[in-house]
């Protein structure tokens, strides 16, 4: 059932081959410097190698929008956000995927009552801004550069042209890698949550997680819609915007590159923490936007009159509808995949006060004498349990988090037949004995699993200033959370 669920995934990675090839090798081909079927063979490779290596970083970001926990919500929700995505690409217009993979999330949220992370919303939402006009400022600087080398340099015009070629080569496979390190969340990010796989070691030299698997079959995907159906979005970024030069062409994928890449760049988060500097959001940004932004950056070096404002006008349109159809055709294959075809869209999440959750929100200093009377009462979803504690008292967004995660219910039971699930070498021999340790255990809440594996040993304990560490243990956790939880996806 995973497979055939899968394949909505496909369809999306497959469109977003077919749109956003075009934000890379699209002012190449345009300007006729590069063939269309080599584009596509360079994307295509360099696309699939940026989803493995580097594609976990974006996906976090999209995952606290909306954790989609059952398999039928993530095949509608990638359904939803590839028809709209393909509805554009038929159109000849290059739009956001991850402006359709946010609708579909935020479609599937008003479905199943859950909450809304605004923060994540926002942050992703700053990037549609930011991406293009950043690009745009790029563009700019990066051709006055080129320009001035070229003319103190006084390049013959052959030796420029074959210098144009190699260069937009270039430029286009540091794209497509980063095109899959900051997309790939968009196609598969949804799936992470309910995926089956485990991490798996290739001949004892490198270890693909689970994520990584998803990530290989998305990128794929991207890659088989890069070659066989975005020759026509192509086109249209590539001549129809604005015509531009070979040289133009290098600076605009060049600063389209640097962009996507500073936005899903776990390397480069982990130097400016070193160095104390403020980080950039690690989230999926559109590379259509980014792209436009770019050729309208380098338009406007060489005279606004020239850009064609009104196709400009109705691509930016489509960025707006797209989130909208997303979402509302996530609500509607919602309801006629619950209702008709009788298959489970999400699990429900409900949330009880424990007096274990209670004594960890006092612990936290929150008064917790406020909201007495709603303790020990059931309710079915997130939005009616904050619309209760809202009517109580007055929280800060941290304070209203930490009663939201400690009252959410995740029952999970140790047992020694899902301990013999855990692939070998995946988990430390230690961490494994403090596991067996728990057989027969069951927990309210996730985090009483946690609490209780941190109390028994140091190897299951978050560390200060420990990014790597602490992030190999949260993806542990993840996957002990599904391995023991009781209802599972």
């Amino acid at each position: 059932m995973f497979a055939f669920f899968l394949l909505s995934g496909l369809f999306l990675g497959w469109s977003l081959g077919a749109n956003d090839a075009a934000n890379i090798f699209g002012t190449a081909v345009g300007s006729r410097m590069i063939s269309f079927k080599k584009a596509a063979i360079f994307c295509g490779i360099f696309v699939i190698l940026g989803s493995v290596i580097s594609g976990a970083g974006a996906s976090e970001t999209l995952g606290k929008l909306g954790g989609v926990n059952a398999i039928g919500g993530a095949f509608v929700v990638a359904f939803a956000a590839g028809m709209s995505v393909y509805l554009m690409t038929v159109a000849g217009y290059p739009v956001s995927t991850t402006q359709a993979i946010v609708g579909s999330i935020i479609g599937w949220n008003l479905f199943t009552g859950s909450l809304i992370d605004y923060n994540s919303l926002a942050t992703i939402v700053s990037t549609w801004v930011l991406s293009p006009v950043l690009t745009a400022i790029f563009s700019i600087i990066l051709y006055k550069i080129v320009s001035f080398y070229i003319r103190h340099r006084k390049i013959h015009m052959f030796t420029l042209d074959a210098r144009t070629r190699f260069g937009l080569i270039l430029v286009g496979v540091f794209g497509s890698y980063s095109l899959g390190a900051n997309n790939i969340a968009n196609v598969m990010g949804v799936f992470v949550p309910v995926s089956p796989f485990s991490d798996i070691s290739l001949f004892e030299i490198f270890k693909l997680t689970a994520a990584q698997q998803l990530f290989l079959i998305g990128g794929i995907a991207i890659a088989i819609g890069v070659i066989t159906y975005s020759q026509k979005v192509i086109m249209t970024v590539g001549t129809a915007i604005f015509e531009i030069s070979p040289v133009a062409a290098f600076v605009v994928v060049l600063a389209e590159s640097i962009v996507l890449f500073l936005f899903a760049s776990q390397e480069l988060e982990s130097l400016l923490i070193r160095l104390g500097l403020p980080t950039i959001p690690l989230v999926p940004v559109s590379s259509s936007q980014a792209v436009v932004g770019g050729v309208i950056g380098i338009g406007l070096l060489k005279g606004a009159r020239a850009i064609q404002w009104g196709l400009v006008g109705r691509i930016a349109a489509c960025w707006v509808f797209v989130p909208l159809i997303a979402a509302l055709i996530s609500l509607i294959s919602l309801f006629f995949m619950q209702n008709v075809f009788q298959q489970r869209t999400y699990l429900p999440v409900k949330y009880f006060l424990t007096s274990e959750a209670v004594e960890r929100v006092q612990a936290s200093g929150v008064d917790v004498n406020k909201f007495k009377d709603i303790s020990g009462k059931e309710f079915p979803n997130a939005v009616i349990f904050k619309g209760a504690l809202s009517e109580h008292l007055s929280l800060t967004s941290n304070e209203l988090d930490l009663i939201m995660t400690s009252a959410e219910i995740d029952e999970m039971k140790v047992t020694q037949d899902r301990i013999a699930r855990i692939p070998d070498g995946w988990i430390t021999w230690e961490q494994k004995k403090v596991l067996e340790q728990l057989i027969g255990r069951a927990f309210v809440h996730s985090w009483m699993l946690d609490k209780a594996l941190s109390e028994l040993s140091k190897e299951w304990q978050f560390r200060q200033g420990e990014k790597a560490h602490n992030e190999e243990l949260k993806r542990k956790l993840a996957y002990i959370h599904r391995l023991f939880r009781v209802n599972q996806p």
